[in-house]
């Protein structure tokens, strides 16, 4: 069956602007039901956005469970249900359906990248090919201004990098390439000092560095089985020292921890 008319439009509308949203599927229909096979509806939290897989009750279930979906993190984005009319939705017909929940844009995964020179420009581009989010954290707007423009970028400009820890959740891949060791420091400090855990924590620089950082960051009270968890130097050992190369080594490492292959020592 095609799609509704304008359905495919209104979809990459909405898949474009970032936010979440579901696309429902009237998959199979067993006796009566109020709609065709292969009817079609997008719902965000807000309620229905376009389409109708039956209208009254199934459809009431069907906006409900779509903005249920939208609203637990532990759903599947993906979803096959089959309901009785009569037992499951409180139709008079004795009729069943199954529908088809797909969620898009809903929980990605996110990177936090602090500082946005020349290197930070070619990771945030080379991060912006994959299915994640990136936010982009640096004092000078002039450099933020240079990124991208991209629904799934943000870019936040702050004097002290180090108050953006706290909007840290657990589970981000973080990673720091600020103007230099004085900026990168207080915003790994910080970091421990809150105890969030990243999925991936790195910092660009060469093993020099990360004795340096190993010290001073001890001294600060972190202790050594924390500071474990910091990467220095970052990235797969492949490539070179230019921009664009340190950035395909960088997410080709953090792709390497968040499909398991090469995880972190805690």
């Amino acid at each position: 069956m095609p799609a509704p008319h304008g359905l495919i439009e209104r979809l990459a509308e909405m898949a474009g602007t970032g936010k979440p949203f579901v696309l429902v599927t009237l998959v199979e229909t067993v006796g009566s039901a109020p709609q065709d096979a292969g009817t079609k509806m997008l719902v965000d939290a807000a309620g229905l956005r376009f389409g109708t897989v039956g209208g009254g009750k199934v459809e009431q279930r069907a906006i409900a469970a779509a903005q249920g979906l939208l609203a637990d993190p532990t759903t599947r984005p993906c979803t096959l249900v089959e309901w009785n009319l009569k037992r499951d939705v409180g139709m008079t017909c004795g009729g069943t359906v199954t529908l088809l929940f797909e969620a898009y844009n809903v929980r990605p995964w996110r990177v936090v990248l602090f500082g946005a020179g020349h290197v930070g420009q070619a990771v945030v581009r080379c991060l912006l090919l994959l299915d994640c989010a990136v936010v982009c954290v640096d004092q000078r707007a002039e450099w933020l201004a240079r990124l991208p423009d991209d629904p799934r970028l943000e870019k936040v400009r702050l004097d002290a990098l180090r108050d953006f820890v706290q909007r840290l959740r657990a589970g981000d891949f973080v990673v720091c390439m600020t103007m230099g060791h004085a900026t990168d420091l207080p915003v790994l400090a910080e970091i421990f000092a809150v105890g969030v855990e990243p999925a991936y924590l790195g910092v660009i620089g060469s093993r020099a560095k990360r004795e340096v950082l190993r010290k001073e960051l001890e001294a600060a009270g972190v202790p050594p089985t924390a500071i474990e968890r910091l990467r220095c130097p970052i990235g797969l050992p492949v490539g070179g020292n230019q921009p664009g190369e340190i950035a395909v080594s960088l997410a080709a490492e953090i792709l390497k921890v968040r499909s398991g292959s090469g995880g972190l020592p805690w």
